[in-house]
């Protein structure tokens, strides 16, 4: 794409798409009064950013808040001690980042077990590759449009870790903080039938408690009507299975799955605050 810069007949050539990207072009929209004929473009750009980080840095609520109202924000929220739901995590947070105007972001659920406890269990070399995920805190929770949650299968149920971090949100339920937000639920179990669709279904109670909109992974997908290889997936959320040692990774229908479901919530999340 090529912009002609008026007065100067100089084509700024992908410098639109440039300042779609950035902070200050969203600014530029806001602030026409910055669009001077006569300025050369650098000039202008300098200008235009000097503004912008007086202002952040400032602490110009009024000007933070226009540009945050631009973007829906949507959190990843997992628990995951051997990796297949971080896995799942990410293929979910792709989806959700492929709307427009969507900000994605990962968090971990705070862990509860002791570190020699997690030797034991054989999980510390896989928690070690998430460090670089936030913890989530419960207050996070609040400032979110929509909130993807995953889980591995503990008895038909999600995990303890995930069940403490949510009995915590007590808080935000008697302020109304997730009344009709979007929530959503993935996971994960050892085997085929190991309670996959009981596992979401009893996350659903907590998250129609909270007074969240529900949204699932529709037909519309149509990898969870596969016959020819095992998978997970159904109508209730995406999940995948891990094999009854954890060997088995996420398969490709599986990760299709969950970036259908990523992008399927945020294109509702993002109906819902227009």
């Amino acid at each position: 794409m090529q912009c002609f810069w008026p007065g100067k007949g100089m084509i700024l050539e992908g410098v639109l798409q440039y300042w779609k990207c950035a902070v200050f072009y969203r600014f530029a929209l806001k602030q026409p009064e910055y669009f001077h004929p006569d300025c050369f473009w650098p000039e202008y750009v300098s200008l235009m950013f000097t503004d912008w980080l007086r202002r952040v840095q400032g602490g110009d609520r009024l000007f933070i808040r226009a540009y945050e109202e631009e973007t829906m924000k949507l959190l990843v929220v997992y628990y995951s001690m051997y990796g297949h739901i971080y896995q799942m995590a990410k293929g979910i947070a792709e989806g959700a980042a492929s709307v427009e105007g969507v900000d994605v972001e990962l968090r971990r659920v705070p862990e509860t077990l002791p570190q020699e406890v997690l030797a034991k269990m054989g999980a510390l070399e896989s928690l070690d590759a998430q460090k670089s995920v936030p913890v989530c805190t419960v207050k996070e929770l609040g400032s979110a449009d929509a909130i993807i949650f995953g889980t591995p299968t503990r008895f038909g149920n999600m995990c303890g870790q995930t069940r403490q971090f949510l009995d915590a949100t007590g808080g935000l339920w008697a302020s109304g903080a997730l009344v009709g937000k979007v929530g959503s639920v993935f996971t994960s179990s050892g085997t085929q039938h190991g309670g996959q669709e009981s596992t979401i279904l009893s996350f659903l109670i907590t998250l129609l408690h909270q007074g969240m909109v529900v949204a699932g992974l529709p037909y519309a997908f149509q990898g969870q009507t596969r016959i020819d290889e095992v998978t997970g997936g159904s109508p209730y959320g995406a999940s995948t299975i891990a094999g009854p040692d954890g060997s088995r990774r996420p398969s490709e229908n599986e990760l299709a799955g969950a970036r259908f479901q990523g992008e399927y919530v945020a294109k509702i999340a993002k109906k819902l605050v227009a």
